[in-house]
């Protein structure tokens, strides 16, 4: 009967998982970038305008044409899956701003460090916040117009990455760059969590 084909025997509507993700790194490596081409709502951003007042403390070396700044965070949304919803945040980049992670850290189930290999050591605290407090991250390398390509491994040594951690290169521009890079982070914090599971082995 016709009528059979509207849905009677529809398999109920699955309520998804969410997540929560944070996006971090220095200062100007793309951040809002990376929230804003993957979001599928407007996404929330608190940017404000450079000032002379920051320069002392906000370098602006190999992002010169910078003009705003992060002063809290970016908030965005994806569906990766009819099942699985990602919520992002995207952490400040600069120091002053940093009383601000450990609210927004807060329920994570893991995260994106972005890296600028102009300016790889404004990783580095990042990276150590995540590794102190155990929140499974993956390392996107953003690469820039005009920056040197290195390998990944040259990267990674640089980094002193654990050997477990992901480290992809990216552009934050892409949307299907940069989901490429949140599925990459959702799997490394699943496989994490397993891990963190299974009994130990005597």
């Amino acid at each position: 009967m016709a009528f059979g084909r509207l849905g009677r025997h529809r398999e109920p509507a699955v309520e998804p998982v969410t997540f929560k993700i944070l996006v971090a790194g220095g200062f100007g490596v793309g951040k809002t970038t990376l929230v804003g081409s993957v979001s599928e709502i407007k996404p929330l951003l608190t940017e404000e305008l450079l000032t002379e007042a920051g320069r002392p403390v906000d370098s602006l070396a190999g992002v010169e044409g910078k003009r705003t700044t992060t002063v809290a965070m970016d908030f965005g949304r994806i569906t990766l899956r009819d099942d699985l919803v990602l919520y992002l945040f995207g952490t400040p980049g600069q120091d002053r701003f940093w009383f601000l992670w450990d609210e927004l850290a807060r329920g994570a189930l893991g995260a994106v460090v972005l890296a600028d290999t102009r300016r790889l050591d404004n990783c580095f605290a990042a990276v150590d916040y995540f590794e102190r407090r155990g929140i499974p991250f993956t390392v996107a390398v953003n690469c820039f117009d005009g920056a040197d390509r290195y390998p990944v491994e040259t990267v990674r040594d640089a980094l002193d990455l654990d050997p477990g951690v992901p480290l992809l290169l990216c552009d934050a521009r892409d949307r299907e760059s940069a989901k490429e890079v949140l599925v990459s982070v959702v799997e490394h914090a699943m496989h994490a969590a397993v891990r963190h599971r299974l009994p130990a082995r005597t």
